[in-house]
């Protein structure tokens, strides 16, 4: 059943889709567009994750929308108070209004002789299958799946009495207080739910294989606070974003091109945390370097300080098996536990794990290479927003959204119907996405778009390239393949005998 057309179809109400929303408003007003979310309300990964401490390792500087200044008083911000800040921004906007809310895309198919997508969706409680039809179709749904995170098949878990969780899965009637507790993991979400859970746990011990780099950071920002009191609040905040950006840059490339630099710059962090007398060799000495994998951020050093007081340990060991009160490590050791909690990542997503089709066929992603980090090749009208990797994930998204906005008015200005990024370079090399070693991403890797070995078809994880690339940089490069309309059959034939000839449709 097809219940609608609309010029531009957007997948996602989470803080990439409502930035897209905005920008779309903003930049490209009279455009019809339309948000399909599969869940029944706006915020995504915000609303979604619901543990104990649940924030972000990003300042609001950068995570925060560009034509939206963040005015909250902590920098590094919860859970909550990212939720809201969408929430507020879809309302401000009127995006709350043009959201359809529980509808599932499963498959798009893309006709060349209409050119526009046809969308089939999954609506409602009762998983209603309908079709919508667009010109153009932006993909916002983030890089996981929403249905569970990533837990390993380990031994003996079944017999296990205790309650044992993934914090993609938190309840509200899951407790911690006077519990043995168990973390098994090592990032970014392991070393926000320690401290958190250690306020009324009996004990906390996080255990992981190996170790990752933490570094202790204000949630404040100083120079912020200072700017905001003398500056009006958009000036400020654009000048911290910048500071921010600048100062992740600059500490990014040391990582790269010094590691051991960057190294040490991280263990003399830890060491003035925790004290001479802790192992810091075991526990927080990765066998990579710094930025191989993304680091993890402790608000004002919360998670050492949950060390120092004693209510936090560190084992650093793998599991045999699960017992029933427990787990037993390979060294013989056994962690007794009444809440094991498995915060060991995500399973990794591709359009929200929609099926493409291309006029019949059906396309896989895997096998495309990414254009501008936008646009994937040989997929028509297609564009999917990927953040960074090693910086706020908003300040690709905005850069990705902005555009889009330029390529659909620069093709409603030229009448252009279509545009397809073709590779003809037969001597492009294909090469991973992203330069990580994470485990989910490894995992993920044969389900992901390459990325070429030279421009357009590179993904530089640096916001001054991308700046210039998605901001000024030409559109019609040789490389992006863009096709009018055709002209309907009765315009064909009118021509033929000289009669006067409509213009193209336009995207």
């Amino acid at each position: 059943m097809r219940v609608g057309h609309t010029d531009i179809l957007i997948i996602g109400a989470g803080l990439s889709g409502i930035g897209a929303a905005c920008h779309l408003s903003r930049k490209c007003p009279g455009r019809d567009f339309a948000i399909l979310e599969a869940r029944d309300c706006i915020g995504g990964t915000w609303d979604l994750f619901r543990y104990p401490g649940v924030r972000s390792d990003s300042d609001m500087f950068t995570l925060g929308y560009a034509f939206k200044p963040w005015t909250g008083a902590k920098s590094i911000a919860d859970g909550a108070s990212i939720l809201s800040y969408i929430r507020e921004a879809a309302r401000e906007h009127g995006i709350d209004r043009r959201i359809r809310f529980g509808h599932r895309l499963k498959r798009a198919s893309w006709s060349s002789q209409d050119m526009q997508w046809t969308a089939e969706v999954e609506r409602g409680a009762t998983d209603e299958r309908v079709q919508l039809t667009c010109n153009f179709l932006l993909v916002c749904t983030g890089y996981y799946s929403y249905a569970e995170g990533y837990t390993p098949a380990y031994p003996g878990v079944a017999r296990f009495k205790g309650r044992f969780v993934h914090p993609q899965s938190w309840t509200e009637d899951i407790a911690a207080a006077n519990k043995r507790v168990v973390v098994i993991g090592s990032g970014a979400t392991a070393v926000t739910l320690v401290p958190e859970l250690a306020k009324s746990a009996a004990h906390v011990t996080m255990l992981q294989r190996s170790p990752t780099y933490v570094v202790a950071w204000p949630d404040e920002d100083r120079i912020a606070d200072v700017l905001r009191r003398w500056l009006p609040p958009g000036t400020a905040c654009s000048l911290t974003r910048w500071k921010n950006v600048l100062a992740g840059m600059y500490f990014y490339r040391i990582c790269k091109r010094d590691p051991e630099r960057a190294r040490r710059m991280i263990l003399d962090g830890l060491r003035a945390e925790l004290g001479p007398e802790y192992d810091i060799s075991t526990h927080f000495t990765p066998r990579y370097n710094p930025w191989d994998q993304r680091l993890c951020l402790a608000p004002n050093g919360d998670f050492f300080h949950s060390i120092r007081q004693g209510r936090t340990s560190v084992v650093t060991d793998e599991i045999e098996t699960f017992t029933e009160t427990g787990i037993k490590l390979r060294s013989g050791r056994e962690l007794g536990a009444d809440l094991v909690v498995s915060a060991t990542g995500l399973n990794l997503e591709i359009l929200g794990g929609a099926e493409l089709e291309i006029d019949g066929r059906r396309a896989d992603p895997a096998t495309t290479v990414s254009y501008k980090g936008v646009l994937y090749s040989d997929i028509p009208n297609l564009a999917s927003v990927f953040g960074y990797t090693n910086a706020s994930w908003t300040l690709k998204a905005e850069l990705i959204s902005g555009y889009v906005c330029r390529l659909l008015n620069h093709m409603q200005r030229h009448g252009y119907a279509q545009c397809t990024p073709r590779n003809e370079d037969a001597t492009l090399e294909r090469l991973p996405p992203v330069d990580l070693s994470s485990g989910y991403f490894q995992r993920a890797m044969d389900k992901l778009p390459r990325q070429g070995s030279r421009k357009p078809w590179r993904i530089y994880q640096n916001y001054i390239r991308d700046l210039i690339a998605l901001r000024w940089a030409p559109l019609e490069d040789g490389v992006l393949e863009l096709r009018a309309q055709p002209a309907p059959r009765n315009a064909e034939l009118s021509a033929a005998v000289g009669q006067p000839v409509a213009s193209a449709r336009r995207a």
